[in-house]
């Protein structure tokens, strides 16, 4: 299952270093992975991360293939307004969407079937489609219209994944936070991995 097609949204919402993980791993797994983010994502990870994201596609393609050495044709980036990528059709889908993070407008908007970017129209090519789409939202508290938003997406088959990690692995560091949700992540997508032991492989998960 790792030689999948993935479309990876970055939206304008903290946990920029999940989203770099994420398409760390995939990269590296075998995935052929399309990108896509927003212009406050770029805010996002220039605060967050010492990952800057060109405004144009073509050069965040060339930095990003060479950051994490990503094979022949395994990394396309797309700008917000290619309206004639791949993502933007149910002719030619990825087999899953991750919008990670998500943001809580981005998260409105695919609730409303708005497709006004491609972001957008690539999470609402997944729902008619019936492709897997997965949001990551990281936000703190959530109001009654977040819940509701996300509760209306869930009823469509949407899987809402928080940015929330665990803490059973006990994690020695940020990376291992991360990691553990960037593993969610990749099982809810079928993609293998072995960034974390799974329930009960470890002495010290026995006691919850």
């Amino acid at each position: 299952m790792n030689n999948r097609t993935i479309t990876l949204a970055l939206t304008g919402a903290s946990g920029m270093p999940y989203a770099l993980r994420l398409l760390e791993v995939l990269l590296s797994e075998g995935c052929r992975v399309y990108l896509v983010y927003s212009q406050a994502a770029q805010v996002v990870a220039a605060q967050e991360t010492d990952c800057a994201l060109p405004a144009d596609s073509r050069e965040a393609q060339r930095l990003l293939v060479q950051r994490f050495n990503a094979g022949e044709g395994r990394l396309r980036v797309f700008g917000r307004d290619e309206w004639f990528a791949p993502v933007a059709s149910g002719t030619n889908p990825a087999d899953a969407m991750v919008v990670c993070p998500c943001s809580m407008g981005t998260l409105a908007a695919v609730a409303g079937g708005l497709s006004d970017n491609l972001i957008e129209r690539a999470a609402d090519v997944m729902l008619k489609e019936g492709r897997k789409l997965i949001l990551v939202p990281r936000e703190a508290p959530f109001s009654a219209i977040h819940l509701e938003n996300m509760l209306k997406l869930a009823r469509l088959g949407v899987t809402i994944l928080p940015a929330n990690p665990g803490f059973y692995h006990h994690p020695q560091s940020l990376a291992d936070l991360v990691d553990f949700i960037v593993a969610r992540v990749l099982d809810q997508l079928g993609v293998a991995h072995q960034l974390l032991p799974r329930w009960g492989e470890e002495k010290e998960l026995h006691n919850g």
